[in-house]
């Protein structure tokens, strides 16, 4: 009995280990990913100035990122599987970093479109990799805590992309360079150091882990083979992810996650420029104007998260937070500048908590051998809509002059997403989460004939 506790005991201290060292480390890893994605948009009204990118071209541009990623994101998984996350991770964060080194360079909307391609087929499997490690580091009980507190610094790392940005664009004419070539180079060369960094301090295996005591290793080990060894009857042979695209319930997340990726990236490229419209803005002050909804979707994520953990099912949860998502997105079209700011605080509020409760449901009820590319279909489809949002906002705001009825369109989308999550499948928890117990969507696993 003794042993038991013992056990119980050893398995909570290297999962607290893991929040204080390696979880911080994904999270530095995730503001440089924001970083990347979002400096775009401040730099949009420098790139039509200086290169003569428009909105339609720009939006464009935006969306490419997501055409590559979600070409190159079932590829870099299969690469991630065999190389393992830790170096995979590395590959992919020095990659990125160098493209987005490059984009200080453009010169034109050909050079543009490409590098924000190469973007995409750079940083292409970096979620599934980060989601894969959780699984082979975290218990099934503390797996939904990791993935939500990474999510939730993607609203951090947003946070606090405007006011860098805002520093950086004011650097325009030293040592000769425009505003928005040092906020793309300083930010490539960031995720290259970085990217090197976390390939020295990331371990690739638990038994390599020198930070955790051979108990602690050995309760840890134990832990991720018992849950691994309660999905044996599931996968008989090798998984053909192509045949998991036909699965209903994975086609109805993937709609889902596409509506939830619309409202996040349509704010993150479009953003600073509605922020603009609010009389004598810099960039400075668009900046960190534009920081607030991040802020605020900060600490909704923070009290949606205390929520979670006690509730049985998060289906509720998961809609609620999409009609705040509406809601607020349409209150922002029809209101004034100042207003439409607040309103979109509201939104972010919705949209970016609907993240972490969403990715609970597919995670938790996925054997090990399906979890990384069953996460990357989701996400990689689900992602499309970072393609969708900005280039439509472009085109709208190109033929209107302005992104208004693309906000209504983002309002639309939030309140049909709330109305599919009533056709998922889940098994509800017996006990709150954190525990043993988890919910799961029940997912069959195409088995070889």
């Amino acid at each position: 009995m003794k042993s038991v506790d013992n056990a119980v005991l050893d398995l909570a201290s290297a999962t607290r280990k893991f929040f204080k060292r390696v979880l911080p480390v994904m999270l530095v890893m995730l503001v440089c990913n924001q970083l990347n994605r979002s400096n775009i948009g401040y730099a949009q009204d420098h790139l039509q100035a200086d290169v003569g990118i428009g909105a339609a071209a720009y939006g464009f541009g935006a969306g490419l990122f997501f055409i590559a990623y979600a070409i190159f994101e079932l590829p870099s998984n299969v690469m991630m599987e065999k190389y393992g996350a830790k170096v995979w991770l590395t590959r992919i964060m020095v990659s990125w970093g160098i493209v987005s080194f490059l984009m200080a360079f453009v010169q034109n909307e050909t050079m543009f479109y490409v590098l924000r391609f190469l973007l995409g087929a750079a940083e292409a499997g970096f979620f599934p990799a980060v989601i894969f490690y959780f699984a082979r580091w975290v218990p099934a009980g503390q797996r939904g805590k990791a993935t939500a507190v990474f999510i939730a610094g993607s609203s951090v790392a947003a946070a606090i992309s405007g006011p860098i940005a805002g520093m950086l664009l004011s650097l325009n004419g030293s040592l000769g360079l425009r505003g928005w070539q040092w906020l793309f180079g300083f930010e490539g060369i960031l995720s290259v150091l970085v990217g090197i960094t976390v390939f020295f301090l990331l371990d690739a295996k638990i038994a390599d882990a020198r930070w955790l005591s051979p108990a602690e290793k050995d309760a840890l080990s134990k832990a991720i083979d018992a849950e691994d060894a309660k999905h044996t009857n599931a996968e008989k042979g090798r998984v053909n992810r192509w045949k998991m695209l036909l699965n209903p319930q994975i086609l109805l997340l993937c709609g889902i996650y596409f509506a939830i990726q619309l409202s996040i990236y349509a704010n993150t490229f479009w953003l600073p420029g509605i922020v603009k419209r609010i009389p004598g803005t810099t960039d400075l002050s668009a900046g960190f104007l534009s920081s607030i909804p991040w802020i605020c979707a900060v600490f909704a994520m923070y009290f949606a998260a205390k929520m979670q953990d006690k509730a049985r099912s998060k289906k509720p949860l998961l809609v609620v937070a999409l009609l705040v998502a509406a809601a607020g997105t349409y209150a922002a079209a029809v209101a004034s500048p100042v207003l439409a700011l607040v309103f979109l605080a509201i939104a972010a509020m919705g949209f970016k908590s609907a993240s972490p409760l969403f990715w609970t449901i597919p995670q938790s009820g996925l054997h090990p051998v399906v979890l990384a590319p069953a996460i990357a279909i989701i996400n990689s489809l689900g992602n499309l809509g970072g393609f969708v949002a900005p280039f439509g906002f472009g085109i709208i705001k190109e033929q209107t002059g302005s992104v208004i009825p693309g906000l209504f369109a983002l309002a639309a989308a939030s309140a049909v997403a709330a109305g599919l999550v009533y056709f998922l499948r889940e098994r509800r928890t017996a006990e709150p989460a954190g525990k043993a117990a988890e919910e799961s969507v029940e997912v069959a696993v195409p088995s070889r004939a």
